[in-house]
């Protein structure tokens, strides 16, 4: 059964349609920048936990210390 070809015609324009709206969601889901400032919130939440700020705080304080014994030995 042959088909109309304005049909043919609107049917590939959907499926064009279709295929831009799906690529350009992988386009956003893909972009770089994203994962970057998915990296960088994760990063932060993990820092704003007190058992992790003390931690680093207390590691910071022991290096200064040691850095300046050394220096003024």
């Amino acid at each position: 059964m042959a088909r109309d070809p304005d049909t043919i015609q609107r049917e590939i324009e959907q499926a064009r349609d279709a295929l831009a709206v799906t690529l350009d969601e992988l386009g956003t889901r893909a972009n770089p920048q994203r994962f970057v400032d998915s990296g960088k919130e994760s990063v932060r939440a993990k820092l704003d936990e007190p058992k992790i700020r003390y931690s680093l705080i207390a590691v910071a304080v022991l290096v200064g210390f040691a850095l300046l014994r050394k220096l003024f030995r």
